[in-house]
């Protein structure tokens, strides 16, 4: 999970309340590209698209769409070769 924005910590606003994952974009076995979005989160306030830090392919995902979800958490494992 990546660190949630810098915004966040002086406003508040958008994180009031759990952060959950509400739509996963990928699949085990799927082929991702660098900055292709993997999941949407939802705050309560906005929803954030998570993009793939690397490019991969999808071999193992750490949550489901409805799980609450904290800084840091693992999202998905990516085979990069």
């Amino acid at each position: 999970m990546p660190r949630f924005p810098e915004c966040w910590e002086s406003c508040g606003s958008c994180a009031a309340g759990p952060v959950f994952i509400l739509e996963l974009s990928i699949q085990v076995g799927d082929w991702v590209e660098r900055d292709e979005t993997i999941l949407t989160l939802e705050t309560g306030k906005v929803a954030l698209d998570i993009p793939s830090p690397f490019s991969g392919r999808v071999v193992e995902i750490h949550v489901a769409a409805g799980d609450e979800v904290d800084e840091g958490a693992p999202l998905a494992t990516l085979a990069t070769d």
